[in-house]
């Protein structure tokens, strides 16, 4: 009797023992979640005001959710079916049937992924073969690709210019190349847009600097204009500056044979370094990349940052950017149906009354000017089965929102009357044109 009062003690003492410790363990997580509810509440008291203010600027950027492959023709999460006049899909080889079987083919053969950087484990045959074909497509010694272009700009710079050096940049350069010019120690000049006078003006303020390089955008992605290259290629011999162009809006499809802003000018070869993309015509997947002299891709390969830290490009965009390569220059039709896509929908909404900007580029700029204005008109557009999007501050300057349609060399004649139809409708609704 003694001994089983014994252990009904013992007992009762583990039990409020482990219910004690579980009390304390509770309310630990309760302290640690209010710890954490009240520093989001503190983030967010600094951030809201800032959404506020985006929303009552009329620049809020929705993204909208696409449920079927990037083509001419996609299908909305909500089930409704629309024209697509927004993606960079310049050769509608996104959903191309060929690039899909290079791509599964390299599943089976190559798997899913690397798990490392291309100098540990992350290399394969495929890889190489890319890189030789891409500096061969450029007419280049060597080539170095990356997980994106954002990153082969990221990882030039840097690794190419030191504090005794001078880069001089266009003021209207993409985002990426303004990143990468700020992480390296060189001197930074700004010139202003396609201004080749106060280029002039940049390159006399820093000849005393060890090497200049002169940095430009091939294509203006916000306004389709294309960097004055001749002038730009003159300057630089003049002053014997290197040049480095951005290409990823005019590589495969701008050109006689798509070899880009170089081949739109006959300046082929004039360029020091080119840096472009797999991303828009080449397939549209993913991965950048750099083509240039065969030392300076060396150089890259030992101290380019992004390029030595980041996963090496998956097999199955390796063999999209491939098969794509293979098909634009066996096949010149790509090229002939987007030029006369463009120019046919360029000239139906200039004699609609539209201001239309650009330089006969298939990135066809409809500018509106306000911002609110240009995301109702937007909107609109898609209710007619018209997929195109409003740019605004501080994608584009102030008071210079347009809705930027981009052609593909896969929108059918139909579809590009289609579009201009809505444009007018809605214009007329809006007071834009009459």
């Amino acid at each position: 009797m003694f001994n089983d009062i014994i252990k009904l003690i013992d007992w009762l003492f583990n039990f409020f023992c482990f219910v004690f410790i579980l009390l304390l363990l509770v309310l630990n997580n309760q302290e640690k979640r209010w710890i954490f509810r009240s520093s989001i509440s503190c983030l967010a008291k600094h951030i809201e005001p800032e959404l506020t203010a985006i929303k009552a600027a009329g620049t809020w950027k929705n993204e909208r959710i696409i449920s079927s492959p990037q083509s001419t023709v996609i299908s909305l999460r909500n089930g409704k079916t629309v024209i697509n006049f927004c993606a960079n899909n310049y050769l509608g080889l996104a959903d191309n049937k060929e690039v899909i079987a290079a791509a599964k083919k390299a599943l089976d053969n190559y798997g899913a992924g690397l798990s490392s950087v291309r100098f540990i484990c992350g290399t394969q045959e495929i890889h190489v073969e890319l890189e030789k074909k891409l500096a061969e497509f450029h007419n280049r010694d060597a080539c170095i690709i990356y997980a994106s272009c954002f990153d082969a700009n990221a990882g030039l710079f840097e690794t190419l210019l030191t504090a005794e050096d001078a880069v001089i940049s266009d003021e209207l350069n993409h985002a990426s190349i303004i990143d990468g010019i700020r992480l390296c120690k060189a001197k930074k000049h700004r010139y202003r847009h396609r201004d080749m006078d106060d280029l002039e003006q940049k390159l006399g303020e820093s000849s005393s600097s060890r090497m200049r390089l002169i940095a430009t955008d091939g294509v203006f992605s916000m306004d389709g204009t294309v960097a004055p290259l001749p002038k730009i290629c003159e300057l630089a011999k003049r002053y014997n500056a290197l040049t480095f162009v951005d290409d990823c809006h005019a590589t495969g499809f701008f050109g006689k044979t798509g070899r880009g802003t170089e081949e739109y000018f006959n300046q082929l070869g004039s360029i020091d370094i080119i840096n472009s993309t797999l991303g828009k015509a080449l397939g549209g997947a993913a991965g950048g990349y750099t083509v240039s002299t065969a030392e300076l891709v060396a150089l890259l390969r030992q101290r380019s940052r992004p390029y030595l830290f980041s996963n090496s490009l998956p097999p199955a965009v390796v063999a999209t950017g491939n098969k794509v390569l293979d098909l634009i220059r066996n096949d010149a039709s790509f090229l002939s149906s987007l030029e006369s896509n463009t120019q046919r929908f360029r000239r139906k909404m200039i004699d609609a009354g539209f201001t239309i900007g650009g330089d006969n580029h298939p990135i066809c700029p409809v500018m509106l000017g306000d911002a609110k204005l240009t995301s109702e008109f937007a909107d609109k557009m898609l209710e007619k089965g018209i997929y195109v999007i409003g740019f605004s501050y501080p994608v584009v300057r102030k008071n210079k929102a347009r809705i930027r349609v981009q052609i593909s060399g896969a929108h059918t004649f139909e579809q590009i009357d289609q579009a201009v139809d809505a444009f007018i409708e809605i214009g007329r609704e809006f007071k834009v044109v009459s």
